[in-house]
């Protein structure tokens, strides 16, 4: 019998990376995860080899990636806390796809984000961009997949957590006009994109989008009709919003949302131009998953920070 091929998942025990390792093993791959949590509780826990992020041991980082064909890269942070920096991530990011190289991994699927550039002010995007071009420079064949927000399958904050909050308050502020736009693509499209980008050697860059282009007022009237709403919804100045999603963090012990991730929204880089991969809507899969929608609050805090 040949032996199963390979394939290192960053993060697997994570959103997006729990949907792309779950449809490799569905495919009769073995998977790796390097995860800085290996010991989560996890359903796909007896299902994959789980090592531990070491970024200040290289060599360590390698082992974890010798015998893999193809490293399938969810890294990122979406905010910093502490002395975990988007620089920092940046340099982790960076001691992991040379590790790759060492290790002798053929291919690198990476999850960037839409419309990153080294030049923008905001250093989530400008992070992105800086670790696309090592990829690019690293001599891997590569696959860049740029999603946008991601929804569905799971744990996704943004779109649950919205409709978390409109299940509870009376008024509902839409941060300014309203009316940049946004386009989510579904978890499940995105890892269907990745496994596909996996299978090919041709160096590419790819926006993954869903068929859905909404303004996000349009995003936020459309979820608080399916999950039955009545909350006032309301145009709110910028500094307020913050102010009021800031004493919500406090309550839910989380961060809610961030001063860098509301001028990207309002910036347009959240949709993208190219025609959409994700064949998913996210008006339909909003009224399709309207009674559960937004039960719980998902803490992005618990999720990554949660003390072991």
């Amino acid at each position: 019998m040949a032996e199963q091929e390979l394939c290192v998942v960053t993060g697997a025990f994570g959103y997006s990376g729990s949907h792309i390792a779950r449809r490799l093993l569905d495919r009769g791959k073995r998977v790796r995860t390097i995860t800085g949590r290996p010991d989560k509780d996890d359903p796909l826990q007896s299902k994959v080899e789980a090592h531990s992020f070491n970024f200040d041991n290289p060599g360590h980082l390698r082992k974890s990636l010798e015998g893999a064909t193809t490293l399938y890269n969810t890294y990122w942070i979406r905010f910093e806390k502490g002395d975990m920096t988007f620089a920092k991530a940046v340099a982790n990011s960076r001691v992991l796809i040379q590790a790759a190289v060492e290790a002798g991994v053929e291919r690198i699927v990476h999850i960037s984000i839409a419309n990153p550039s080294e030049a923008s002010y905001l250093p989530y995007f400008r992070g992105k961009a800086q670790v696309e071009r090592t990829i690019r420079e690293s001599g891997l064949s590569y696959a860049i997949v740029r999603p946008t927000v991601i929804f569905g399958g799971g744990k996704d904050i943004l779109i649950n957590n919205i409709a978390w909050m409109l299940r509870r308050a009376p008024v509902f502020g839409i941060l300014g006009d309203g009316q940049y736009p946004i386009q989510p693509v579904h978890v499940g499209d995105l890892a269907d994109i990745c496994v596909k980008q996996g299978e090919s050697r041709d160096r590419v860059t790819l926006d993954a989008v869903s068929v859905d282009l909404f303004t996000m007022e349009e995003l936020m009237c459309t979820i608080a009709e399916g999950v039955g709403s009545y909350a006032a919804l309301m145009r709110v100045p910028v500094p307020v919003g913050l102010f009021v999603t800031s004493i919500i963090g406090r309550i839910v012990g989380d961060v809610v949302l961030t001063r860098h991730e509301v001028e990207g929204l309002m910036e347009g880089l959240l949709y993208s131009e190219k025609p959409p991969l994700g064949p998913t809507s996210l008006r339909d899969w909003i009224f399709e998953h309207g009674d559960t929608l937004g039960r719980e609050y998902y803490s992005e805090m618990a999720t990554h920070y949660k003390k072991k």
